[in-house]
């Protein structure tokens, strides 16, 4: 791979990721008037929208394991996303994405099967430790509930989400399981924002967000993948406490102390460690399973 396709790839990661925060923000600001409730569902609705319009899914030709699937991923991304604003309404938008961060770096433990992983387990416990400051009576308990339980959610979204992608081509299943995850988060964000969503600057905002959290960084991460390895990828993504306390610092005034700033490093250090780990061990595996398919390929390399 070229360095000018790598340098391309790390900026459309980052660019993704400034997005995201910066999308993350803006919901945070129209809080007060929509609720997290209510900014979910537009955001779930205009990403659905935008979706559809891109990939027009086909609904005919799939069977019912197809069908359970997109809907426990549409089920799963309203949950995720439900959970996470209602979290970024009691929590520094920083100490959110952090604990957040714990559901993928579990995930990646738990693939890796080798003992170092739960050294990586044990720092970031460290690390989620030191996001309280030195007292965890400085952040909501529950806040850090509802970000532990987006943590959660966002594992199950990462199965999900590969489940999917084996049932239905390009971009289909995304874009039906998200029309899914707006339809359940309709009756919640009309209850939580009310009036709120007859006044045209507010859908405006919602529809930003969309655009900045969802297509912006769906389309670039997609890109990204094209140009780099899911390993090297999945390390970019574990800065995004980074942009996220950045992006709070600087949009939302939100300041962390010295301890909470340590703790989002430790969590981002297990996290590539995890990554990596996970990566080598999965390296093994398709080396054993190219050996096993042609036992006279030597040291287990792949058949040209």
């Amino acid at each position: 791979m070229s360095n000018g396709r790598a340098n391309t790839a790390l900026a459309f990661v980052l660019v993704g990721l400034v997005c995201q925060e910066v999308g993350a923000s803006i919901a945070v600001l129209l809080f007060d008037d929509v609720g997290p409730l209510g900014m979910v569902m537009l955001r779930l609705v205009f990403s659905a929208v935008i979706l559809l319009a891109i990939a027009r899914p086909r609904l005919r030709g799939h069977g019912p394991r197809a069908w359970r699937a997109v809907v426990a991923f549409g089920g799963v991304l309203a949950l995720m996303n439900g959970l996470f604003y209602l979290a970024l309404e009691r929590l520094p938008l920083g100490v959110t994405v952090t604990i957040e961060v714990l559901g993928p770096l579990a995930l990646s433990i738990i693939a890796a099967r080798r003992a170092s992983a739960w050294v990586w387990a044990g720092l970031a416990l460290v690390g989620v430790a030191a996001l309280g400051g030195g007292g965890w009576d400085r952040l909501d308990l529950l806040g850090v509930l509802y970000a532990l339980g987006a943590a959660v959610t966002w594992a199950l979204y990462i199965l999900a989400s590969a489940r999917v992608g084996k049932e239905f081509p390009r971009l289909d299943g995304l874009a039906l399981a998200m029309t899914i995850g707006a339809l359940i988060a309709l009756p919640f964000g009309v209850f939580d924002a009310g009036a709120a969503l007859l006044r045209p600057e507010l859908l405006a905002f919602g529809l930003a967000v969309a655009v900045l959290s969802s297509t912006i960084p769906y389309t670039l991460e997609l890109l990204a993948l094209r140009r780099l390895p899911a390993s090297t990828f999945a390390i970019l993504m574990s800065l995004g406490p980074v942009t996220a306390s950045l992006a709070g610092f600087i949009l939302l005034g939100q300041h962390l102390a010295w301890l909470e700033v340590v703790g989002i490093a430790l969590v981002i250090i297990a996290s590539i460690g995890a990554v990596r780990a996970s990566s080598r061990a999965s390296g093994r595996a398709d080396a054993a399973a190219s050996a096993i398919r042609d036992p006279e390929a030597p040291f287990g390399e792949p058949v040209a």
